[in-house]
Order: structure tokens, then sequence, then C-alpha cells
């Protein structure tokens, strides 16, 4: 372990969660007009109809096996009665299937914004980094996944990445884990790290919203045109004479 590890791995993962909270805090109070999808679907929605949801529940299922494989303890799940085996395979299946899954949605909506001219013009430069960002991790992702257990003999990052990434939280980081990890895992993690940092200044905040205001909103009153106030005159069917 040398300075740049600790620079890797100490250093940029409190900066990433720094920018992450600090930037949201920053984006609700100062741009909370701005804080939406953004949606183009009225522009086109044949592909975004393919796209959107694969892309979103590809990354639902995926964003859910990484809380269980980096927050879960592998002694957890081993006392739970998940063998390692059973454990490796469910994970190594739905991750791969999931993956494939988001970087195809991904790749339609990448090709919608890109050739569908209205949907083209509305997008940022915010959109642009944070389309780049979000596919070069998905990509990293899932080329570890591949490389190192169906290619390769298979690795056992529950033992390396997810206590590192616990021990960040505990404000005890243990760089010398990620250090030894191999590379893709590693450009993934650094790659994660970005995609938090910029992750406030882009349209990935819709992410952290919910419509929690609609269930103490007034209702919305809706009045029939039928409806005549009392002692007016019914209106007549067709044309009135001229007076």
């Amino acid at each position: 372990m040398n300075a740049l590890d600790v620079v890797l791995w100490v250093v940029a993962p409190y900066v990433a969660l720094t920018v992450f909270v600090l930037g949201h805090v920053w984006r609700y109070r100062y741009d909370k007009f701005g804080w939406t999808t953004r949606s183009s679907q009225m522009y086109e929605s044949r592909l975004l109809r393919i796209g959107s949801p694969l892309f979103h529940f590809g990354i639902l299922v995926v964003l859910l096996g990484h809380i269980g494989g980096l927050v879960i303890p592998k002694s957890w799940t081993e006392a739970a009665g998940v063998s390692e085996e059973a454990y490796h395979v469910v994970a190594v299946v739905l991750g791969t299937i999931a993956g494939v899954a988001t970087l195809g949605g991904l790749a339609i909506l990448i090709y919608r914004r890109r050739t569908v001219g209205p949907v083209f013009t509305a997008t940022t430069r915010n959109d642009k980094l944070m389309y780049a960002v979000l596919a070069v991790t998905i990509v990293l992702g899932l080329a570890a996944t591949v490389m190192a257990n169906i290619v390769g003999g298979g690795y056992d990052y529950r033992t390396t990445i997810s206590p590192w990434f616990r021990s960040i939280f505990y404000f005890q980081p243990d760089p010398a884990l990620m250090a030894g990890a191999p590379l893709l895992f590693q450009l993934h993690a650094l790659s994660a790290l970005l995609l938090f940092a910029v992750w406030p200044f882009t349209r990935l905040v819709h992410m952290l919203t919910a419509p929690v205001g609609y269930l103490t909103r007034p209702y919305v009153v809706y009045r029939s045109r039928a409806e005549q106030p009392t002692g007016a005159r019914a209106p007549r069917r067709g044309w009135e004479p001229s007076r």
C-alpha cells in the first residue's frame, strides 16, 4: 500500500460522499424547480417505452444486488443458511442478467437522445456527462462480474471490497482491502465514486424524491360546464335568432 492507495480508497470516497450530500442540499435549496426528470416523452415515446422500463427494472435489481453484497456481511448470509456457492450462483446469474438489461436499456435511451431531434436539442451538457459516467460504471461492473466469475476462476468480493465499503461509514477506512482487489473492480469502484460526485447536478436527483406532498395537498375541485347558476337561463340548442 502506498500514498496513491490512500488517496484513492480513503480520500476520494469521503470527497465523493461530501459532494453527494452537500450537492443535494444546495440543489434543493437553490434549484428546487429544476429537481425533475426533465421528461422528453412528449417528443418521442416508441423507443422510450422500450428503453426506459428495461433500464429502470434492470438498475433496480443491480441496486438491490449491490446493497445485499456490500452492506450485508458475509457472516450474516451464512448464519441465515445461505451457502457461499448458492449465493455466488444467484449473484452472478441475476447480476449478469440485470447488468445486460440495464446496459441495453441505457443504449436505447442514448440512441434515442442522439437521433431524435427535439430530444437531442433538450439534452444539456450535464446530461451528456451523466450518461457517459453511468455507461462507464455499468460496463465496468458487468465486465468485472463476467471476467472474474464466468471467464475467470471466481472472486469473492465480500472478503475485500465489502468490508472496505462498510469501513468508510465506520470512519475506519482500510485501503489495503481495495489495494489488492482486481483492476476491473477497482475501476468500477472509482467510476461509481465519480458518479456519486456528479449525481446532485444531474437529473438523477429524481431518484431521491417521492410525491409525499400528494397525500396532504387539498383536493382539486372540478365543476361541470353543464351546471348553471340558480336563476340563469338555460342555453338553447342551435343558433339563436339575431335581434
